[in-house]
Order: structure tokens, then C-alpha cells, then sequence
């Protein structure tokens, strides 16, 4: 190993995370002949075979196992050390690694800009997806915070409420129920409905209050986006239930419906694997996204546009 350099470590980290040569040289911007050299001349300081192929599929040997393991303690700790330089002199740099669930790009991104204003030499990175793959990302520690609406139950997790995360029935503007108070839940069975996709924490929140009531919907689509499931209440093909940071943007064609039960009570959490060292970056952010979020509720500044109405 006294032959391995740190250039190869990383190629060799960012192809055993993908399981794949050809996706370790996207993201590190090399030719797929550039990192299979690099992967075998690190094999050979090695004395034993990192990688298997079966079929079409990359497979860690055990050696490899051990050594992606070391790989993400030596970077870890490699960037825990230039943060705290960093610190000593009296700057903040270094990177930022957040991951949230698809509804937070809503408000989070609002959140980040006075962010990197204060500290503009912090590198940050943002991953938006769904509740399950927010869950895989975790496990496999790919980055410093987590922003969600569900803690998980299966995981050991340090967890912050910060900001309150309202579900409200969405409808279109010139719906006939958009005028009336207090409509009996009941009343949801006889509209077409939209969900998102299987996965979605959304989803899940719904369908546990639904299932509690014994009501069942009639579910005309199923959609992977909260944008695409706007257009397709604006457009008449149904109702819907959406976080209210969902209604940021312009929407005057939709309206909150008075629905009972409504709104699902939920809340944003930041969250991070117990055990795992924050850097002074992730704790920094920590401690900004709380100052911040209690601000927007002392000063009343709801993410939701006042252009939207409703009884909720």
C-alpha cells in the first residue's frame, strides 16, 4: 500500500459506491481507460483482487469491502482536518453535503442563500429525492445532514424538529367544494383523487389518516413530482393532498379545501446517523437552519404565498 496514492483511493471509492467504472469516470470527470488503470494499478499495491464481475455486475471482493471501508474513514478524517485549519484561521470553508426529501426544495434553497453569503467559501451539494432513497443515503452515510418530514422508526438517528410541515387537501380554484367549511372527510371518497408515488413519506401521511377513517379514494393517477400533481389539479383531473411549502410558487389556480382532519400535522427534521461526527460546516448549517427557521416563525413569514386561499 505504500504505493497507493490518494488519486487512486478516490477513483477506487467512487466506483465501489456506483458498482460502476463507467460512472465512477462521470462523476470524477476521467475516461473509463483512466480509471480502470488507475483500479489496477491499486490492486497491484494491494497484492489481491478488489472487484468481481458476474455477468454484467460489479462485485466487491472481500478485500474491496475492507478497503471502501478505509477509504471513507481516510477522507472523512482528510476532511475534518482541512475544516478545522480552516477554523483556525478564522474562516469557514469546506463543503456541505445535505440531502432532502423532494418537498423541501421549496423552502431550503431560500434557506441555503443567506447561507453562502455568510460563509461564501463553503462548497455545498444538495440531493433532493424521496423519503426511500433519503433512507439508502443514510445508511451508506453519503452526506452531513438530512432533511425529512418522517424520522425512521429502523434507524439510529440524532434528530431536530424545526419547522412545522402542514398536508392540506389541494383543489382547483372553481372546485365545487372550495367555498364550503368543515367538509366531512367522507366527502373525499366521491373526487377523483391524485397520489404520489409508492415511497413518497406524502403518500404514507395520507393513507395512514385514510386508513384510520376507512375511507378509500378512487385514485385516477399516480405521479412522481408535486409540480406535475399542480398541473394536474389546475387542469381539472382531480384533488390531491400536498405539503403547504408546495404552494410557493404562483398558484391561484389551486385552493386549500376546509377538509376535517385537515391539515396532517408534520414536521421537518434535520437529521444525522448516531455516532457520526459533524464537521464544523454541518454543525455550523445546524445551528443557522434553527436560528433561521425560528425567525420565520417569530416574524410570521410563511413560505406559502398569501395569493393562495383557503379555510386550512
Amino acid at each position: 500500500m505504500n504505493q497507493a496514492t490518494l488519486h487512486q483511493l478516490k477513483v477506487f471509492e467512487a466506483a465501489a459506491r456506483h458498482g460502476s467504472f463507467t460512472r465512477a469516470a462521470e462523476e470524477l470527470f476521467l475516461t473509463q481507460p483512466t480509471v480502470s488503470m488507475q483500479i489496477k494499478q491499486l490492486t497491484k499495491s494491494v497484492g489481491l483482487p478488489l472487484f468481481e464481475q458476474v455477468g454484467k455486475r460489479l462485485f466487491l471482493t472481500e478485500a474491496g469491502r475492507e478497503l471502501f471501508a478505509t477509504c471513507r474513514q481516510i477522507f472523512e478524517t482528510i476532511a475534518q482536518f482541512e475544516m478545522k485549519v480552516a477554523n483556525l484561521k478564522g474562516l469557514k470553508q469546506g463543503q456541505l453535503r445535505l440531502a432532502a426529501i423532494t418537498t423541501a426544495k421549496y423552502f431550503v434553497p431560500r434557506l441555503l442563500g443567506p447561507f453562502c453569503q455568510l460563509y461564501p467559501g463553503i462548497e455545498i451539494s444538495l440531493q433532493v429525492t424521496n423519503h426511500e432513497r433519503i433512507l439508502e443515503r443514510m445508511i451508506n452515510n453519503l452526506d452531513d445532514l438530512y432533511i425529512i418530514s418522517q424520522v425512521p422508526e429502523h434507524l439510529d438517528v440524532n434528530c431536530q424538529p424545526f419547522l412545522d410541515n402542514p398536508l392540506v387537501v389541494l383543489a382547483p380554484a372553481n372546485h365545487p367544494l372550495a367555498k364550503e367549511k368543515n367538509i366531512p372527510i367522507e366527502r373525499l371518497a366521491n373526487e377523483p383523487f391524485i397520489m404520489r408515488e409508492p415511497g413518497s413519506g406524502t403518500r404514507r401521511a395520507v393513507q395512514s389518516l385514510f386508513d384510520e377513517h376507512d375511507i378509500k379514494v378512487k385514485v385516477k393517477l399516480e405521479l412522481g413530482s408535486n409540480e406535475a400533481i399542480k398541473q394536474a389539479i389546475a387542469g381539472g383531473l382531480g384533488i390531491s393532498v400536498l405539503s403547504r411549502h408546495t404552494l410557493m410558487p404562483n398558484t391561484a389556480e389551486l385552493t386549500i379545501l376546509d377538509v376535517e382532519h385537515f391539515p396532517i400535522k408534520r414536521t421537518w427534521y434535520m437529521v444525522y446517523p448516531n455516532g457520526k461526527q459533524l464537521s464544523i460546516v454541518a454543525r455550523t448549517y445546524f445551528e443557522y437552519l434553527l436560528d433561521a427557521a425560528n425567525k420565520m416563525v417569530q416574524n410570521s413569514i410563511s413560505p406559502v404565498y398569501s395569493s393562495v386561499e383557503g379555510g386550512n
